[in-house]
């Protein structure tokens, strides 16, 4: 009777073995980049690589705040597996960005990366995410190089600095009617970028590029430069440039009065409330790109319905007050896009477990064609840009923003 049974236990024990063979079987990897195997209970890991801390923690804080709502509107779970996200600190600087290559390098359990925040960060890590098989969507770097040469490693919701240049060329030529623009940068790899598309885009339309300075700019020679710009009659001046430069162009400006009708158009880097305090009545009726996510709540209306203000009910909610910074929209359509993405290549087991592959995780983002996003309606390019120029708005400085009375300025114009 003993050896009967121990041979109906080794018969049981074999079938068992079997159907777990079977059970793998099923999944079975022919990804060449391999695959992320989430088992029965196991969940989805996603690495928020986000600035948590320093200075521009409150990017980190900002873009957080919309993968954590992303996640809480799919009840924390992605085909019956607990959505797990992994923070990992990466600043937005190199020394974070090194700190964070050799975490996601030794955690094989990876399915993909939201972040970073900055640019600096994302050039340090490709190589990383790279050997990793991994993927990358990030809710607000916006340097043109990430995407030049794109691998389909790196993509990123918030908008390449070349769309908003050509946009600011459009709208100049286009809404303003001008027909002779002038342009002063610094130098800077942004500004360099930028002037040139604008520069290159308003010459196509038809319009005359009458000043062109990249000249560092001092109290003591700018009154000199702008009434050299002067002589040729501008009818808008472009400023890809930051703070202190741009305060000191708007300020001097009001003393040259072939100047006075001018119109002022600055690139993001101006949409700030510390510059349009610290410049004052000199800016009064300057033109601001922005993400469009903060346009007035009339416009806002007229374009997508209210997704965004249903988004922002959900933010104040869950948090108890406003978004600290401008890109937490276009961090929940990230998360979105990631998330489907992830669903439309898993194989699921019949016991639950899943298998991404990873070649095709990184194919399915890049094919993400008319996402109806928080942000506008967003198609991936194979380059790594999803978004279109919805993610884009201008606004106009008004005294109540000089004063402080509100923030951000009153939006004219969404392409």
């Amino acid at each position: 009777m003993a050896s009967r049974l121990s041979l109906v236990g080794v018969l049981f024990s074999t079938l068992a073995l079997a159907l777990i063979g079977c059970a793998r079987s099923e999944l079975e990897c022919r990804d060449d980049l391999g695959c992320a195997l989430i088992r029965p209970g196991e969940p989805v890991r996603i690495a928020l690589m986000l600035s948590l801390s320093g200075e521009a923690a409150f990017l980190g804080q900002d873009s957080q705040g919309g993968v954590e709502i992303a996640v809480d509107d799919r009840a924390g779970e992605l085909l019956q597996h607990p959505i797990e996200l992994i923070r990992i600190d990466s600043g937005c600087h190199r020394q974070g960005a090194e700190a964070a290559a050799q975490i996601i390098t030794a955690d094989t359990g990876l399915v993909a990366i939201i972040g970073p925040n900055c640019a600096d960060v994302a050039e340090v890590v490709m190589p990383a995410v790279e050997q990793a098989g991994l993927v990358m969507i990030s809710p607000s770097t916006t340097a043109p190089e990430l995407t030049r040469d794109g691998q389909g490693v790196y993509f990123r919701t918030a908008h390449n600095n070349l769309l908003q240049a050509r946009l600011a060329a459009q709208y100049a030529y286009r809404v303003l009617g001008a027909r002779r623009a002038a342009v002063i940068h610094d130098e800077s790899a942004y500004a360099v970028e930028l002037q040139q598309q604008f520069v290159e885009v308003f010459q196509n339309l038809g319009g005359a590029i009458v000043f062109l300075d990249a000249t560092s700019l001092e109290q003591s020679v700018v009154g000199e430069r702008l009434t050299a710009m002067a002589t040729g009659s501008p009818e808008v001046l472009y400023l890809p440039l930051f703070e202190p430069e741009a305060a000191l162009i708007a300020s001097t400006l009001g003393e040259i009065e072939a100047l006075e009708n001018m119109t002022l158009l600055g690139a993001d880097s101006l949409f700030v409330h510390t510059f349009v305090a610290g410049a004052a009545e000199s800016v009064n009726g300057m033109l601001l790109f922005g993400p469009a996510t903060l346009a007035d709540e009339g416009l806002a209306q007229q374009r997508e319905g209210s997704a965004y203000q249903v988004f922002l009910n959900k933010w104040l909610v869950r948090y108890g007050a406003a978004p600290p910074g401008p890109f937490h929209a276009y961090a929940y359509d990230a998360t979105e896009i990631l998330l489907e993405a992830i669903e439309s290549v898993a194989q699921v087991g019949n016991n639950g477990t899943l298998m991404v592959g990873r070649r095709a995780l990184r194919q399915a983002v890049a094919t993400t064609t008319d996402f109806e996003g928080v942000t506008g309606t967003l198609s991936c390019s194979p380059s790594g840009d999803c978004a279109s120029g919805e993610a884009l708005a201008i606004f106009q400085v008004t005294s109540e923003e000089i004063a402080g009375e509100a923030w951000p300025p009153p939006v004219v114009w969404m392409p």
